[in-house]
């Protein structure tokens, strides 16, 4: 549990392990531009035999003076993602036990902010029962960007149908602008690239500051090469600049990232290193 002047912050993994090589994740990752990283991308970030990305799922569960929040909500069970076999259908719901372990039910829950509607990232918005989808958090008002759901329901898709369209239906979800504010400690930013409403939260208390980046960076190699995007950005070129201005105008400060996807503990300080930049975990 991480102590952000008044408000706490907490982890709550669903999955880590390897996912697909470097080089299909990031085009630009060939052997002799990853060859002066290894030696800290291994073994944490970066498996040293199959050259494979590793890739933790997990939400943040914040506690400020007035709400609980949920920050994404990772894969979740039964969801239909066939493109990930180790996700596509799941059964193992310890997720929901770790937020139990952290002394909360999902009916305590009041917000559930997703920085965008991806899978990964909104899978534990629901969950089956008795044959159809429900909200997972009865009680929460469900935080989207209005871009991003509009980008998203015009997509459609399992994920789509499965995690987001049933929060509409239950009369849950919060549609807002790229900018809104919960109070003066919860506010969002936009961070446009990876999709077309993503963002990022920003926390505040204390004069402390905290920001989860969501998919904005997917690999701590995209500290030193902001340039790289994955295939799995929208628009590369928007998501390069996006990630650069985030990366400087968060460099060498107090600012905590929160990622969701780096390896564990996945929180830490940006510090300017040359012409990019490096991630100091705490």
């Amino acid at each position: 549990m991480l102590q952000l002047g008044q408000i706490e912050i907490r982890s709550l993994l669903d999955i880590s392990g390897l996912h697909a090589p470097i080089g299909e994740v990031f085009r630009e990752a060939t052997p002799e531009a990853l060859a002066p990283h290894r030696h800290w991308l291994e073994p944490d970030a970066l498996c040293p035999i199959t050259q494979r990305i590793i890739l933790p799922v997990q939400a943040y569960l914040v506690r400020t003076r007035h709400h609980r929040i949920l920050i994404d909500t990772c894969v979740g069970c039964g969801k239909s993602i066939p493109d990930a076999p180790d996700w596509h259908q799941r059964s193992d719901a310890s997720w929901l036990a770790r937020l139990a372990a952290a002394g909360l039910r999902p009916q305590d829950i009041d917000y559930v902010f997703c920085t965008h509607l991806h899978s990964d990232h909104c899978g534990w918005n629901t969950e089956r029962r008795d044959g159809r989808w429900v909200p997972t958090f009865p009680n929460a008002k469900y935080v989207f960007s209005k871009l991003e759901y509009e980008a998203t329901a015009k997509a459609g898709g399992a994920a789509f149908e499965e995690s987001v369209l049933p929060i509409l239906e239950a009369g849950l979800a919060q549609l807002v602008d790229l900018d809104f504010a919960l109070d003066d400690e919860v506010w969002l930013a936009p961070a446009l690239g990876h999709t077309e409403g993503h963002v990022v939260v920003h926390l505040k208390s204390n004069g402390r500051h905290a920001a989860m980046c969501g998919d904005m960076m997917h690999s701590p190699v995209q500290c030193p090469h902001p340039e790289w995007s994955p295939v799995w950005d929208r628009d590369p070129e928007a998501a390069r600049r996006t990630r650069r201005s985030f990366l400087e105008c968060h460099a060498d400060t107090d600012t905590l990232v929160l990622t969701a996807h780096f390896p564990l503990p996945s929180i830490g300080r940006v510090v300017a290193e040359g012409s990019g930049f490096l991630f100091r975990y705490i």
